[in-house]
């Protein structure tokens, strides 16, 4: 599905949704037109930003300081592009953020292309960036599966916000408020 944060013009859509069965859904988020679809790990961090700081800026900084540890655990080198929110490897874009931020509380995220089909990217103009491409991990390490970095997601979200992580019977790790032990 794509989907246009607020503000996010039609111009940056490949195609016509009236004439296609792709689902286009306008978002209550900062950001332009991006592609969900299996093979991302999508964040929604939910934050309370008085506990930490108040500045948007330092937390999209700090939403790509998490894909940035992901990926150093990769082997790969996760960069910022100046004037531009997300991460780039080797200047193709592989997590998008879009947020939005209702009395300091946080809602949407992040989207990280761990091994998704790239198809659906060619339809949009993702995030209005007309000359940047956007990437996977796959295509830097081709055996990755979207279940080895789930849980490298949990520990740099725990180690950038300094929380900690839950062990449960879910497949995926729980985070929670408060200090990280040790």
């Amino acid at each position: 599905s794509a989907g246009c944060g607020q503000g996010a013009s039609v111009e940056f859509l490949k195609f016509d949704p009236a004439t296609t069965n792709a689902e286009v859904c306008r978002i209550e988020r900062g950001g332009e037109v991006t592609y969900h679809c299996p093979g991302q790990i999508v964040g929604y961090p939910i934050l309370n930003l008085k506990r930490y700081r108040t500045d948007l800026h330092w937390y999209l900084r700090q939403l790509e300081e998490v894909i940035i540890q992901v990926l150093n655990h990769c082997g790969l080198k996760g960069d910022r592009i100046d004037g531009l929110t997300g991460v780039w490897v080797d200047h193709h874009k592989v997590a998008a953020i879009g947020i939005k931020v209702s009395r300091w509380i946080t809602m949407h995220g992040f989207a990280l292309n761990v091994c998704p089909d790239m198809t659906g990217f060619e339809k949009i103009v993702p995030c209005g960036i007309t000359d940047k491409s956007v990437g996977s991990l796959q295509q830097f390490c081709p055996n990755i599966q979207l279940s080895e970095i789930y849980e490298e997601v949990a520990i740099a979200f725990a180690h950038v916000f300094n929380l900690h992580l839950i062990r449960s019977s879910s497949p995926h790790p729980i985070l929670s408020e408060g200090p990280s032990p040790g």
